[in-house]
């Protein structure tokens, strides 16, 4: 289609989810000039008004709101394809056992898996999903080659690590529940669900906000964060999550809401984990496969939902 270009998609993604020339163009690296211009040659090649020029922050046209669910799809095509691409020459691979958090269980690890397995020719593949305290111990230990999980705060041994991404921690609340900006909900009210005490994500909270939570009985410990976000969404409880477990529970938003946490930010660091023997090209490529997956299926949608984690979320680079 005459006129249409990928950094015009580009460009107009990032101006419908700030709806500011400024920050379209400090994400896409392009001037505040270059950014109306490639909004106003989209426009004249789609003979459509995309965005409410006269309004600020700028708001979409009913069109506009049509054609960013395709532009999004597919920008998505392009980067998945970009991500398949950074991990083909993987042919003199003769065995890989890898590990990953089932936080990502729903998306990413299917994709993951099955570029990897198209890569991996003639390789012996074995792959799982755990804890990130059970990873740690499995790469720790030589049980596995590679594991993408939370960072435990450990140092490890004869282990190389590849950061990915910063997942920070927030407030997640039945909708319409009343939320104060200063401090948590309060203990006489709905109760707090935590996460099973096994798990990092349950330690990692109560390092950074033990004081502000000692109050709340522990009524309900949960392992599962679709299980956690589908209790707050029955208005059974409120929790503390971060925008990886939340972004997995799609089927909920409607009923949920996230906000900010009160106190100091607090984020926990997803890495991946190799095996010193394994410092080569081989995790290299599968980290920036995994950043690029991580981008542009978890956090891109998450930023769109949620505006307020724009400094927080992040890919890491090593």
């Amino acid at each position: 289609m005459k006129g249409i270009t990928l950094r015009g998609l580009e460009v107009f993604e990032a101006l419908a989810a700030s709806g500011s020339v400024a920050q379209a163009a400090e994400q896409t690296g392009l001037s505040q000039p270059a950014v109306s211009q490639q909004l106003r040659n989209l426009e004249t090649a789609l003979e459509t008004d995309l965005v409410d020029h006269g309004r600020r922050p700028m708001q979409l046209t009913p069109a506009g709101t049509l054609f960013l669910a395709r532009a999004e799809a597919a920008l998505a095509e392009l980067r998945l394809a970009q991500s398949e691409l950074t991990v083909m020459d993987l042919a003199h691979v003769r065995s890989l056992s890898i590990g990953i958090i089932d936080d990502f269980d729903d998306n990413l690890t299917p994709r993951l898996t099955t570029i990897l397995a198209d890569s991996l020719t003639g390789c012996q593949f074995r792959m799982i999903t755990a804890s990130s305290n059970d990873l740690t111990d499995a790469i720790a230990e030589k049980r596995l080659h590679l594991a993408i999980s939370a960072h435990t705060g450990r140092a490890l041994d004869n282990v190389v690590e590849y950061p990915l991404a910063q997942d920070p921690f927030m407030l997640v609340v039945p909708r319409g529940a009343q939320v104060d900006a200063d401090a948590l909900p309060d203990p006489r009210g709905l109760p707090f669900l935590r996460y099973d005490a096994d798990q990092l994500i349950r330690q990692q909270i109560e390092d950074h906000l033990g004081p502000h939570i000692d109050d709340h009985p522990k009524r309900f410990e949960i392992g599962s964060h679709l299980a956690l976000m589908a209790m707050v969404a029955r208005k059974i409880g409120w929790t503390i999550t971060t925008p990886l477990g939340y972004m997995r529970a799609h089927r909920f938003h409607e009923n949920i809401t996230a906000h900010p946490l009160p106190y100091a930010l607090f984020s926990r660091r997803i890495s991946l984990f190799a095996s010193d023997d394994w410092a080569d090209d081989v995790p290299r490529n599968i980290a920036a496969t995994m950043r690029q997956l991580i981008g542009t299926q978890m956090i891109d949608p998450a930023l769109t939902e949620l505006p307020f984690l724009r400094d927080q979320l992040r890919i890491l680079r090593s």
